[in-house]
């Protein structure tokens, strides 16, 4: 028969398998990270039986938990999940399903805990129904989710409150996502509105054609956008500037899922932007291209007549009388005559040519296109006599006059700044011929142009260093005595010699050197004069003579002022002479001038009477002291009787009115002894004296102040 083992040892080896099994189930039990628990249903949830785990979840040692007399797993619970969890147990137990629940129990130290509990409802050996489960510690699985969905929570509320616009869109171009914000920047009420409107973004957002497709080489080249701005359509059709910046998200094989960025609306910034642009290459007060844009313009004309082979002609252009208009009549009438001749301007031109403002009553042509300097000659005519057209200023109509110098590409220059200058010199040549014309450039313009950079030069280093003397011209009486002198500027320079005043004083009143050309020959003449009337008992008069730019400055009395208190010198030794240009404008300003002038005290003359057009109503208006017959009146009087007649009548009318007729440009003594026999009362002219230095007058002075005849020559 079979070998068996005996019954006793099989029964051994049972009870040894069973005694294994129920360690090993022990172990694995006491070791979980978490309590394995067995619990009556009853109020306490009373402990039949817990792992070792429980001292970890709870802090309790599993004695502390079992029985009647143990700490309940209800008190343990927290008391705001108590009812929760017997209702989700019950719930389970009822339908004979597993139960699984999330809530907080307190451990021993007072440390609330968030536990999941899963278990289901079991009959134990003696047919009791009770609970067996587990529980465990997801505190910080808990505290994980919180986080998340506080994160999710503040996307959420980012999203929807965002004031950029945030978005999702396919590659092909439809929106997958949009905020609130994105729907307000389109035009949309909402953002579903917006995703089922928008359907193709590359043909009904962007202004410009084929701007989707630029993002999309981005991205490629990239991976990302970064400042992409674009002007788009919105739903009303207006358009707006955007800025987009977005990326390439990707799935976790690394697919394309979408485009995901923002948008802002930067039309404000934009506009901002194009008003800065505008400001820096456009004058302000007319709208017109500045110089710098001016030089981008001529470098396109240049090269556009380059390659057509045509001329470009540049031209400059100066009104005429315009300080004149601006400083009798204000400002503001100078800046409308100045807006409207930058309208007939625009006016006479092409779409394709270039009107410039470089500023004051300086503008600037650029013209294109033309293959004959004919065709050039016929439009600065029509514009000379649309300029000409009588302009409504401060009520009163005025016309204007232009000079206008023209420099041609290639011949007279090939870049911006030669041209530029070379249609400066032309303008000025314009204005030496009469102005209200036009002049073409030629070599010998820009030979006396550089002649006359040189000569400014000189004048500033002159005036810098004390280089300009004062002559004075004797004026005398019917005696021949001397009863005043004019102070005149004289120029030697050490390699130009002797620079006459013809040639200095227009371009210091050109460049503005006038004033402190005046100034110090007024201080040297003053100074001069007081040295001579200090012991006199009937003092000189100084006779200083005032440029028309500066007579109509708005400070030349403070000015003159200032210069005689600083000399310490009588007003009423000081007789301002002034041409009669000056006149021919605004006469209430001159009027208010002159009489700021009387009420300093100094005396008035009018400088080269006889020369101008008006001459006989200055008279009667202003309130002059003195006339100067021009010479044009004295020269030739003794030989011709038509000027001898018109110098009479002159001197009548000056002695009618009560002034003092002096005669300039005295020759002989036979235009002395003429004019003397009409009542002329003072002489000044080569036949007395030259304009000679201070040394000389002393002399002349200390001799007694009479200039005798000169002798008769020898028979």
């Amino acid at each position: 028969m079979p070998f068996s083992a005996p019954r006793h040892r099989r029964a051994s080896l049972l009870s040894t398998e069973i005694v294994n099994r129920s360690r090993v189930l022990d172990t694995l039990v006491n070791n979980l990270e978490g309590m394995a628990y067995r619990c009556l249903n009853d109020a306490h949830w009373t402990m039949v039986f817990v792992s070792q785990g429980c001292a970890d979840l709870t802090g309790y040692a599993p004695a502390q938990l079992l029985g009647g007399t143990g700490v309940s797993w209800e008190y343990i619970t927290h008391p705001d999940d108590r009812l929760r969890v017997r209702e989700v147990i019950q719930s389970a137990v009822a339908s004979g399903q597993r139960f699984a629940v999330q809530y907080r129990i307190t451990t021993l130290s007072g440390q609330t805990r968030h536990v999941a509990e899963r278990g289901v409802a079991v009959c134990d050996e003696q047919d009791v129904l009770v609970l067996e489960g587990f529980v465990e510690d997801i505190t910080q699985r808990q505290a994980t989710l919180e986080a998340l969905e506080h994160a999710e929570l503040r996307y959420r509320h980012i999203f929807e409150h965002a004031s950029e616009g945030i978005f999702q869109t396919s590659r092909d171009g439809h929106y997958l996502a949009a905020n609130p914000a994105l729907a307000r920047i389109y035009g949309y009420d909402t953002p579903a509105a917006l995703m089922a409107d928008l359907s193709d973004i590359d043909r009904r957002l962007y202004v410009k054609a084929g701007r989707r497709e630029v993002f999309h080489r981005l991205m490629k080249a990239q991976g990302q956008v970064l400042n992409f701005e674009s002007e788009v359509h919105r739903r009303d059709g207006t358009c707006i500037w955007i800025s987009e910046n977005a990326h390439v998200v990707r799935g976790p094989q690394g697919e394309f899922l979408c485009y995901e960025g923002t948008v802002q609306d930067i039309s404000e910034r934009r506009h901002y932007q194009e008003q800065l642009e505008r400001q820096a290459n456009h004058d302000l007060l007319t709208g017109l291209p500045n110089r710098v844009l001016l030089n981008d313009r001529i470098a396109q004309g240049i090269a556009r007549a380059t390659r057509m082979g045509y001329y470009l002609a540049l031209v400059f252009i100066d009104l005429d009388n315009f300080k004149f208009i601006n400083d009798s009549l204000g400002h503001a009438a100078g800046d409308e005559l100045l807006k409207e001749v930058a309208a007939r301007l625009t006016g006479c031109l092409r779409s394709g040519d270039t009107v410039a403002r470089l500023g004051g009553d300086e503008f600037v042509l650029v013209i294109n296109d033309h293959y004959r300097t004919s065709s050039v000659i016929s439009l600065l005519e029509r514009m000379l006599q649309d300029i000409g057209r009588p302009i409504v200023l401060n009520g009163r109509e005025f016309q204007v006059g232009a000079s206008l110098g023209v420099a041609m590409f290639p011949s007279d220059g090939d870049d911006a700044q030669q041209l530029l200058k070379h249609a400066d010199v032309a303008m000025y040549a314009a204005k030496d011929r009469g102005r209200n014309n036009f002049q073409f450039f030629t070599r010998e313009l820009n030979r006396q142009a550089d002649e006359r950079l040189h000569l400014e030069a000189a004048m500033r280093s002159a005036l810098d260093h004390g280089g300009f003397d004062v002559h004075y011209q004797p004026k005398v009486d019917h005696r021949r005595r001397i009863v005043g002198v004019e102070a005149l500027a004289r120029w030697f320079h050490p390699e130009l010699g002797a620079v006459g005043p013809d040639r200095f004083i227009p371009i210091a009143e050109e460049t503005g050197l006038i004033l402190p050309l005046t100034t110090a020959i007024v201080r040297r003449a003053l100074a001069a004069a007081r040295r001579w009337n200090h012991a006199r008992a009937v003092p000189l008069r100084l006779a200083l003579n005032l440029s028309p730019q500066l007579f109509l400055s708005h400070d030349i009395v403070a000015h003159i002022a200032g210069l005689l208190r600083e000399a310490e010198m009588p007003s009423s030794q000081v007789e301002l002479e002034i041409t009669e240009s000056v006149f021919l404008g605004d006469s209430e300003r001159a009027v208010a001038i002159l009489s700021d002038f009387k009420a300093l005290g100094v005396g008035l003359a009018m400088d080269d009477f006889g020369t101008g057009y008006s001459s006989l109503s200055y008279l009667r208006r202003f309130p002059l002291d003195t006339i100067k017959l021009d010479r044009s009146l004295v020269t030739g009087l003794e030989h011709e009787e038509e000027v001898a007649m018109i110098a009479r009548a002159a001197i009548s009318l000056g002695k009618s009115l009560r002034k003092t007729v002096v005669a300039e440009g005295v020759e002989t003594q036979a235009q002395f002894d003429f004019l003397r026999y009409q009542g002329c009362d003072e002489f000044q002219g080569y036949l007395l004296s030259r304009p000679v230095p201070e040394a000389q007058i002393t002399q002349l002075l200390e001799a007694g102040g009479v200039i005798a005849p000169a002798p008769l020559p020898l028979l």
